[in-house]
């Protein structure tokens, strides 16, 4: 009896788990853009692979009107790069709800190589 309450219970925690499992769209992975001139090389040892992302869209930037700025709790990182910003920012225009997060964190001289990040659109 023992051993079947404990099946029991493994059974339902397993159920509560995928339960919690949410479907996404990959929309698109990039490299973070302006890295060497923002907050992440003050926060390098603080983040991790898997971390969330905001993108907060800046239709008023001087330099790009489609601009999309990526922070990291609340501290400006970057940008999603100019050549990739076009739909990301878009979809942020028409109130599409989208995800980021950290995919990769490499130690190198190109601050292009440094964080590669995924932008999501979660599925309702």
């Amino acid at each position: 009896m023992r051993l079947f309450a404990l099946l029991w219970l493994w059974l339902l925690a397993g159920y509560a788990l995928a339960a919690e499992v949410t479907a996404q769209i990959l929309v698109q992975s990039s490299p973070l853009a302006g890295f060497q001139y923002y907050a992440g090389k003050a926060m390098w040892d603080e983040m991790h692979e898997g971390d969330a992302l905001t993108l907060v869209r800046e239709p008023d930037n001087v330099y790009d009107a489609r601009a999309v700025r990526v922070e990291w709790q609340g501290r400006k990182l970057g940008y999603v790069p100019r050549r990739d910003n076009a739909a990301v920012a878009r979809m942020l225009d028409n109130g599409t709800a989208m995800n980021a997060r950290i995919t990769r964190l490499t130690k190198s001289r190109n601050p292009w190589q440094r964080i590669l990040f995924e932008v999501y659109v979660p599925l309702q």
